[in-house]
């Protein structure tokens, strides 16, 4: 008696047959509906509907650079103008749904655009990492008033001696022992500093230029 053929097929040179583990393992990957890829898109989707609502708060020239579509702009618009729950829910599931049809490119110059926003590019932290680093100078070296003001002229230099004088007198511990503070002119020189690398082109890399020769006299 010969012996039954067992139906099945060929996947990459191994035979699976129906009703096999291997066979409801494949047919539940071809679906996806097996726990892992359940969890993963589930997962993914959450991290897309909260991007999807973290861009209602992107800041309007940050959302200007991105390549999102006519259609997506006005969800976005529509959801900012809905104040009704349920009508915010409903649109906040339809830009989740936009969200999922993005490129990759294009979802990940969101994520870039949303961490700009959240923690500044990078030339901004290297700006405002230099103006600490200058406002510090200031305060606590005589000659730096001079250097800055031969480097940086349209610099108002009594405005700026004067917060220098007001910054060291609020450092003074008020008794010994106490530790020194911070009072406003410390906070405006920072800003006058700020303001003044805004007007300086930066090089290349992002930082402002200043001369070795001119920092020496």
């Amino acid at each position: 008696m010969s012996r039954k053929l067992k139906k099945g097929y060929f996947v990459r040179g191994e035979f699976v047959a129906e009703g096999s583990e291997r066979d409801l393992e494949l047919k539940a990957e071809l679906k996806g509906t097996d726990d892992q890829s359940r969890t993963d898109l589930k997962r993914e989707s959450t991290e897309l509907q909260k991007l999807g609502a973290d861009l209602l708060d992107l800041r309007a020239d940050l959302l200007a650079r991105l390549d999102l579509s006519d259609k997506f702009k006005d969800a976005i618009a529509d959801a900012k103008r809905i104040t009704n729950f349920e009508g915010k829910r409903r649109q906040m599931q339809f830009i989740g749904k936009l969200m999922r049809k993005l490129e990759p490119e294009v979802l990940e110059a969101v994520k870039q655009a949303l961490d700009v926003q959240a923690n500044g590019s990078a030339a901004d932290n290297l700006l405002l990492h230099q103006a600490e680093i200058w406002r510090d100078r200031l305060i606590a070296d005589d000659d730096a008033a001079a250097q800055w003001i031969t480097q940086y002229p349209g610099c108002d230099s009594q405005e700026l001696r004067a917060l220098i004088r007001q910054a060291r007198k609020d450092a003074t511990p008020s008794k010994p022992g106490a530790l020194p503070r911070h009072g406003r002119a410390y906070r405006e020189i920072f800003q006058l500093v700020r303001e003044q690398f805004g007007a300086i082109p930066p090089n290349d890399d992002g930082a402002i230029p200043f001369s070795p020769a001119k920092e020496a006299s």
